[in-house]
């Protein structure tokens, strides 16, 4: 036993100490959403004479990393994501315009005579051009001789035979053939050295690379057979860039623009701030309400809670994962859940020292520990679940969310389980303490678990009741969907939504009114904020979005665009499928999950309970007109975890208490499972209402929605756990003639009256404990 305490002892400093040492020296990449700038998202279409694969796409995505570049974007960022999708981050870059024309255009590659050194100050003749080369040394080029058009091929290699090094080869179909002798064959006129005697290369008005004609090659004979070889001091990467730039001008496949997103630099300086501030309040009062649940045992588990901050943050920034907003919401969120790992060992505790009649309270709470890890498992792998799909099956900055809830709920289990575990034990073996077990907050049962223990409620006498009511919020809720209808987000339908900042207030009607005379009779506009408004239409290029713009600026005087979205009708179409097939996953998953680990009877419960709470959440939200987005699909997915979480420990305590006793009847077993984890479920949810109170106060409009779809998900998703999945439970047991599971092996629960004697020794409740 002592080996293993110093074990996790030196696990619990290392990662401290490695968290403390990656958050000073790192820095955190942060999404455009928080710093500002513009994302757009391409995608490759195939051409007549290529198709848009994985190759075609590399190719496309050199081309324009090139173009980015001479954006003068700081710090741009260029990815492929999957086979035929280019993303491109743009910082700072506030009218996205011209990004989106240079990006758009398709690759021009020429192929040109070089006619001499241009002069100083020497500007073009005629059809002539002046480009620098290379090195910077500016050329006079003569017209295009060939263009990519007859490029069949381009190739880097290298030369093992003479061990040269490397070079590209290029290959000619065509009338590219003939032209290509000419070309060479009118440069080898020139004698060596002399300019004229280089052919040049040129993409998207850039000379990328001009070679000089070889000595072997004859005058007006030129480079016969369509094969041509670039040789130089070329490294590898060199070679294998100048071969991507030959073959993308010569294989160019169209771009079609189906995602762009623009954010201004101070709505992400707000978010940051506000996430912030959430993050600090939350979790002061959520570590003052443990403190004054727990007591010592409740300031140790604020302690490992502040740990897990740095350690979630750390992981964070060493995965280089990019924070965005709803990220920041996610990582705001998971402290709050950080809490209930340490909730279930505490209460667990508090039942291992009042059935041990009040002695040995160090080992109440490794029993504790031990009784609670089967149930802090089950509900963080359901968590992770859903936080996985956010992160196959969403876009954009949802899948930050994903991520950071993902590196959230491992964090939370680190700190709960080992940092929490050496403190408390290192604490309980004092002598000290061990004289003044009520410091701890174990040594009492709590007064919403003594209120129960006295009065020991019949709740699922009335199972069918609670169903029936459960039943009557889904029908309220599918009403609500059939009467006010969905209102999907711009993620959902394709389209474009633009937030302004205005310095006088915006009538929205006044608005349309002026948009519909400007040509946008269909627009949509509503007031966001008492100085912001947003439009969005179906379909707006960015010309008739500065048209927009004007608008608005006549009505409500200096404007800031403060967000741009835009998503193309097929991105809309496959976003919209991808959040149904997660939804459907997530159920499946789920179920198969708890038949796995518990009954197919408990799984089928919980995944109704789940069906409950998601149709009640998108119903009041359908109620109360709110945005249907990316957003509210996190939090949907997030309150799946939830409610999956709250279902697994009611029925890892029901597993336990039949095991143990397996001739008294499911419904008895059933309900006190749910009297036993009642203290667990009320101080886990007030932790969290912690949290997302300081997130719907402080968060803004969108985390106001985020932390609206979440609280409602808590409450629905702790009635339908107790009064849902358990009655329902009851009525699936009575049909199945599955025999009660084997005894689990876990430390029998006895829950003591407070006054009553145990053992030969009085159990007192020691001061406020909830």
């Amino acid at each position: 036993m002592k080996r293993a305490n110093l074990v996790r002892a030196l696990l619990a400093l290392a990662v401290v100490a490695l968290s403390v040492y990656l958050t000073v020296s790192t820095s955190p990449r942060l999404g455009l959403d928080l710093r500002g700038g513009t994302q757009i998202v391409l995608e490759t279409r195939d051409s007549p004479t290529a198709e848009a694969d994985r190759e075609a796409t590399d190719r496309t995505l050199e081309v324009l990393r090139r173009r980015v570049d001479a954006l003068g974007v700081a710090e741009p960022g260029i990815a492929r994501s999957g086979d035929n999708r280019i993303i491109v981050e743009l910082p700072g870059l506030q009218d996205p315009r011209e990004a989106a024309e240079v990006l758009g255009r398709t690759a021009q590659l020429s192929f040109h005579p070089v006619l001499g050194i241009a002069e100083e100050g020497q500007k073009a003749k005629g059809k002539e051009r002046v480009l620098p080369d290379e090195s910077g040394q500016r050329l006079r080029l003569g017209p295009p001789e060939l263009t990519g058009a007859e490029v069949e091929d381009a190739e880097a290699q290298i030369d093992q035979q003479t061990g040269g090094g490397w070079f590209v080869t290029i290959d000619l179909r065509g009338k590219g053939k003939d032209a290509w002798a000419e070309l060479t064959g009118q440069a080898a006129c020139s004698p060596a050295g002399d300019p004229k005697r280089r052919v040049a290369i040129v993409l998207d008005d850039k000379v990328i690379s001009s070679p000089q004609v070889d000595p072997s090659v004859g005058c007006d004979v030129g480079i016969t057979g369509g094969s041509t070889q670039i040789t130089g001091s070329f490294s590898q990467e060199e070679a294998k860039e100048l071969a991507l730039l030959v073959d993308g001008g010569a294989l160019p496949v169209p771009v079609e623009l189906i995602e762009q997103r623009t954010v201004g630099p101070t709505l992400g300086k707000e978010a940051i701030e506000a996430s912030a501030w959430a993050a600090v309040i939350g979790t002061l009062l959520t570590a003052l309400f443990i403190v004054f649940v727990y007591r010592l045992l409740g300031f140790l588990a604020a302690v490992a809670l502040a740990c897990y901050g740095l350690i979630s943050y750390a992981a964070l920034v060493a995965l280089g994962a990019t924070l965005t907003l709803p990220g920041l919401a996610g990582f705001v969120l998971a402290i709050g859940m950080a809490v209930d790992a340490n909730v279930l060992v505490f209460e667990r505790a508090r039942e291992e020292y009042a059935a041990r009649g009040g002695r040995s309270l160090r080992t109440a709470v490794t029993e504790g520990f031990r009784n609670a890890l089967s149930a802090i498992a089950d509900s963080n792998i359901t968590t992770l679940l859903a936080a996985g799909l956010l992160f196959f099956f969403a876009s954009g900055p949802v899948r930050g969310f994903g991520v950071t809830l993902s590196i959230g709920v491992l964090a939370s289990m680190v700190s709960a389980l080992v940092i929490t575990r050496v403190l408390v034990e290192f604490v309980t073996a004092r002598q000290a303490i061990r004289k003044r077990p009520a410091v701890t907050g174990v040594a009492g049962v709590g007064r919403v678990r003594e209120w129960i223990t006295e009065r020991q409620p019949d709740l699922m006498r009335h199972g069918r009741r609670w169903l029936a009511a459960s039943v009557a919020a889904v029908v309220l809720a599918v009403s609500g969907i059939a009467v006010r209808g969905l209102d999907f987000g711009v993620e959902f339908t394709g389209g474009r939504l633009i937030e302004y900042s205005t310095a006088a207030p915006v009538d929205p009607e006044e608005a349309r009114s002026a948009l519909a005379e400007a040509g946008f009779p269909r627009a949509v506009v509503q007031a966001s904020g008492e100085d912001d408004i947003t439009v969005r239409v179906d379909e707006l290029s960015n010309a008739e979005a500065a048209e927009v713009a004007e608008t608005i600026e006549e009505l409500g005087g200096d404007t800031e665009k403060v967000r741009d979205e835009l998503i193309g009708p097929s991105l809309g179409d496959e976003l919209r499928r991808n959040a149904l097939i997660a939804l459907g996953v997530a159920l499946a998953a789920q179920m198969l999950y708890l038949a796995i680990r518990f009954r197919w009877t408990f799984g089928a419960a919980a995944v109704a309970a789940m069906a409950h709470d998601v149709l009640v959440l998108i119903g009041v939200f359908a109620w109360l007109g709110k945005p249907i987005d990316g957003v509210f699909l996190a939090a949907l997915l997030t309150v799946i975890g939830y409610s999956v979480n709250d279902s697994v420990v009611v029925f890892d305590r029901v597993r336990e208490l039949w095991g143990a006793d397996r001739k008294t009847p499911f419904a008895k077993v059933a309900n006190t499972a749910i009297l036993q984890t009642v203290p667990r479920t009320v101080n886990t949810g007030l932790g969290a209402l912690f949290i997302l109170a300081a997130l719907a106060v402080l968060g803004g409009d969108t985390l106001t929605d985020f932390a609206l779809a979440l609280l409602i998900g808590i409450v629905v998703g702790t009635w339908s756990s107790m009064f849902t999945a358990t009655p329902l439970a009851i009525e699936l047991e009575a049909r199945s003639s599955a025999p009660p599971p084997r005894k689990s092996g876990k430390s029998s629960v006895a829950v003591v009256r407070p006054g009553r004697r145990a053992e030969g020794r009085r159990v007192k409740d020691h001061g406020a404990q909830v």
